[in-house]
């Protein structure tokens, strides 16, 4: 991705913000830091005249003031190279001894802490004296002198001056750091955002087989790839579907509107008795029947698997809706000189739609009487296994092969042995789509010989037992 279009993206965008927020969290702990260190050099600076003033004032105590007087005039000449600041002066501020050419002029009057410019002691050729910032003690002696004690501060300026614009390139650095980590995380993820728009792209130019590449880091784009490459699997799933449903209305549909067609156009061609004519319109009417019945069949499909039905969904009593299917099919078994076999436990509840779930296991059953041959056995099977409810199928007819076992749940889809036999090969994916709607399983499986067929409601939240 060029800069420029870099520049505009959601994800430099956060980067600057991200990177401001990190300046700001810098910036925020190192004046911390500053602070608080000034303080503790400030402290010391204190703590350390406080100390000599409480040293000089007891030495005036026990040896009076021209031994004080002594000991400032030797201190003063050591403490010119360390900055340290000594001045005793009468009760006018008249100069006794010290390093200081005057008594401060904001210490005249007052004592206690002070900070001060004073000019430092010289020798008589300097025409000047230097100016020091000093920190300073002033006190009182009984006999009305005048003491001070004071730190030179000049130093303590250039580092306090020297740390700050340390800081201040510190987080200059961390911000600068932040926008170059933040581009080159940008651009890592612009590129696999990118990766995910040029499959998408390619995908609306109609190359319907393209996927958004994994590279198997396992992190969040590898989830969304995933998750994007089952959405299209799943897609490209229901186009082919689409199209095998149109075409398959296509080649089912147009036998009996031919064949409608040619017997209206033969009947007008020549006269015919009323017989005749009823026998035509019977015959037609039976055709737009199955026509109505198949395509009816499919709006119910569209709307099972669009979810339609979700919000009629109630709580059901299970085991008493498969007694009444059971009933019904059982009967039409006997009529046809099958054995019907029923397990079905008592107390199974499910929230679902009561008539898909009727029409689903009639499906089923209606497909096991209409295959199983006379003196053949259908067996119903329903109950809890592991917390979940399900429901087997089972009959001795003359089954469906394995590799036709996923085929048959496709719309129009009816096998070569079942052409002759009524029907449109929308049972199954009726069912399926039923089963798909309440998050159950629906699997095919042999039954030596037979077919069996289960279902396992997997969605064991509104599964439980009547009282």
């Amino acid at each position: 991705m060029r800069i420029p279009n870099l520049f505009r993206t959601t994800a430099f965008r956060l980067t600057l913000l991200y990177a401001a927020l990190f300046a700001v969290s810098v910036l925020v702990l190192l004046g911390f830091i500053y602070w608080n260190t000034i303080n503790y050099l400030n402290a010391q600076t204190d703590q350390g005249i406080q100390t000599e003033m409480d040293g000089l004032l007891g030495q005036y105590r026990q040896q009076g003031l021209n031994n004080l007087r002594e000991t400032l005039v030797q201190r003063g000449t050591a403490g010119r190279a360390d900055g340290r600041h000594y001045l005793l002066s009468d009760s006018h501020y008249t100069i006794l001894a010290g390093n200081l050419s005057e008594w401060p002029a904001g210490l005249r009057g007052r004592t206690g802490w002070a900070y001060v410019s004073v000019p430092e002691l010289t020798r008589e050729h300097d025409e000047q004296p230097d100016v020091h910032t000093s920190r300073a003690l002033a006190f009182v002696l009984p006999d009305g002198s005048h003491l001070l004690v004071g730190r030179d501060l000049d130093e303590r300026a250039d580092f306090q001056e020297h740390t700050l614009a340390i800081l201040l390139i510190a987080v200059g650095i961390s911000l600068v750091l932040a926008l170059l980590g933040g581009l080159v995380m940008s651009r890592g993820v612009l590129r696999r955002i990118e990766t995910i728009n040029r499959t998408s792209r390619s995908i609306m130019a109609g190359h319907l087989n393209k996927r958004v590449p994994i590279i198997g880091s396992h992190d969040e784009f590898d989830q969304l790839a995933i998750n994007l490459n089952d959405m299209l699997d799943q897609i490209q799933r229901l186009m082919e579907g689409m199209r095998q449903v149109t075409e398959n209305v296509a080649h089912d549909l147009r036998s009996p509107l031919s064949r409608l067609r040619s017997r209206l156009e033969i009947t007008l061609l020549t006269p015919r008795s009323n017989e005749d004519y009823r026998t035509t319109i019977e015959q037609t009417l039976s055709d737009a029947d199955g026509l109505l019945t198949t395509f009816n069949a499919l709006l119910n499909i569209a709307r099972v698997e669009a979810g339609a039905q979700r919000d009629e969904w109630v709580m059901l009593d299970f085991s008493a809706l498969l007694h009444e299917v059971a009933e019904f099919y059982g009967t039409l078994a006997q009529e046809k000189g099958q054995r019907f076999i029923e397990h079905i436990s008592s107390g199974l509840t499910l929230r679902g739609d009561r008539h898909l779930l009727a029409q689903a296991i009639g499906n089923l059953l209606d497909n096991a009487v209409k295959y199983t041959p006379a003196q053949g056995v259908i067996e119903l099977y329903a109950g809890l296994v592991d917390g979940a409810i399900e429901i087997a199928i089972c009959d001795n007819g003359p089954g469906i092969p394995a590799e036709a076992h996923e085929k048959v749940l496709r719309r129009f889809v009816r096998l070569e042995e079942s052409r002759t036999t009524p029907g449109n090969g929308l049972g199954l994916s009726l069912v399926s789509a039923v089963a798909q709607l309440h998050r159950a399983t629906l699997e095919l499986s042999d039954n030596a010989p037979g077919l069996k067929t289960s279902l396992r409601f997997n969605d064991t939240s509104p599964i439980k037992n009547i009282p």
